[in-house]
């Protein structure tokens, strides 16, 4: 049951009063709204065909009607599959318009009614295209295979001895038989730790063991024509993760909460092929703050190629996001607005700027949250006094202090360069 609208006893009931009133004249539009993103198109024809069911019965009642508002719902074809998935969708701009326009003519063509004038309110499909977020990265972390000592000393546990076995004898031919065996013994090491049997620096070198075996089976996995369901997930379980300097829930908040699938990649280096398989991750402090779902030829996949981050400039751009996502976007851990630039490509092919917007700053966050920035400056400003005629600072670190504090306030919620 929607939340919108009348329903089919209280558009009679609606008809009814208007009639009362002698004001059924001023019925003049239909309008229906199915959602939005709406992948199939069998759904768009059928919700068209029950509305041009229900304007015939309203013209045949007495209503002068004219307008048929079909809403929204035209969807954006977001990972280029051309299906009816979620983030997809299985018609063009074109057949949408031509399969309502045609179902309009026939229903009221068979009606003897006029054609109404046809109003569409298709937002996503229109400003979806007009915006890219650029984040820039920070760091990386990566899991990398660490140096194994030779020999294990001869009062090692069992599953260590086992673990260092499997370690050695990695082969294309028993790959799941191996995955199997190295995450029993790297549980059984878990389990004994817990028992007291294991001390700590065991339990490291286990785990060291047990990532050492995945990273091999995950190099040997990229040679295999097939792989297992449960192996499918390996090359994510070792992805580097990359740094980027957002939030998600400021600038991407539908891949968090509907997980909607974005294109994303980066923007320079593109002669050069990505060497690392990688999840972004934000800079708040919630780990469902990550892109970890990408499109992929055949299904979502949990990596993105990127190459290796050497700590110089490195953009990713995600794209389609003009439909929602700044307006959706929330101050989780106090992260604001972003920067804006507008860009217009001439007839020419010339880049205009044609705005830049700065994005909140601190102060501008902290008083969306009841805080006086002022208040809070001269918060410091007196306690800085006061350790300055306690002697526990010189002036000259209290300027110092008060001139990061009032930068600060007024920088941007991200990091600077």
């Amino acid at each position: 049951r929607s939340v919108f609208g009348l329903t089919t006893s209280e558009t009679i009931d609606a008809v009814d009063k208007l009639k009362q009133l002698g004001m059924l004249s001023s019925l003049q539009m239909l309008h229906y709204h199915i959602g939005s993103q709406i992948s199939n198109i069998r759904h768009i024809r059928a919700a068209v065909q029950e509305a041009c069911r229900i304007y015939v019965d309203l013209v045949r009642e007495g209503a002068q009607m004219g307008y048929l508002d079909v809403g929204g719902g035209l969807a954006v074809d977001y990972d280029g599959s051309h299906t009816n998935y979620p983030s997809s969708r299985n018609y063009t701009a074109e057949e949408y318009c031509a399969d309502i326009i045609d179902i309009v003519i026939n229903m009221m063509d068979a009606a003897g009614i006029p054609h109404p004038i046809i109003v569409s309110e298709s937002g996503r499909a229109t400003v979806a295209y007009h915006s890219v977020l650029l984040l820039n990265i920070l760091d990386t972390s990566r899991v990398e295979a660490r140096s194994i000592p030779e020999t294990l000393p001869e009062n090692s546990p069992e599953c260590l001895h086992e673990l260092m076995h499997l370690m050695r004898n990695v082969s294309s031919k028993n790959l799941q038989e191996l995955y199997h065996d190295a995450t029993y013994y790297r549980d059984e090491a878990r389990s004994r730790f817990m028992h007291g049997t294991l001390t700590l620096r065991e339990r490291a070198l286990a785990e060291e063991i047990f990532w050492n075996i995945i990273t091999k089976l995950a190099k040997e996995l990229r040679t295999q024509k097939y792989v297992p369901d449960e192996l499918q997930n390996i090359e994510s379980a070792i992805a580097d993760v990359y740094y980027a300097n957002f939030s998600v829930f400021q600038s991407l908040p539908d891949a968090w909460a509907i997980d909607q699938l974005f294109p994303v990649m980066p923007i320079h280096r593109l002669n050069e092929r990505p060497n690392r398989q990688a999840i972004i991750s934000d800079i708040t402090c919630d780990c469902d703050g990550k892109l970890d779902n990408f499109i992929d030829l055949h299904d979502v996949k949990h990596t993105l190629p990127l190459h290796e981050y050497k700590g110089d400039d490195y953009i990713i751009g995600v794209f389609l996001v003009g439909a929602y996502q700044e307006t959706l976007g929330d101050l989780h851990n106090l992260l604001g607005d972003t920067n804006v630039v507008g860009v217009r490509i001439g007839l020419d092919g010339q880049i205009e700027f044609t705005r830049e917007i700065e994005g909140d700053s601190v102060a501008d966050v902290l008083s969306y949250v009841e805080y006086d920035p002022k208040e809070l400056a001269n918060r410091v400003r007196r306690a800085a006094e006061e350790a300055v005629r306690a002697g526990r600072i010189s002036p000259e670190e209290r300027r110092v202090i008060m001139d990061a504090y009032e930068g600060g306030l007024g920088g941007y919620t991200y990091f600077e360069h």
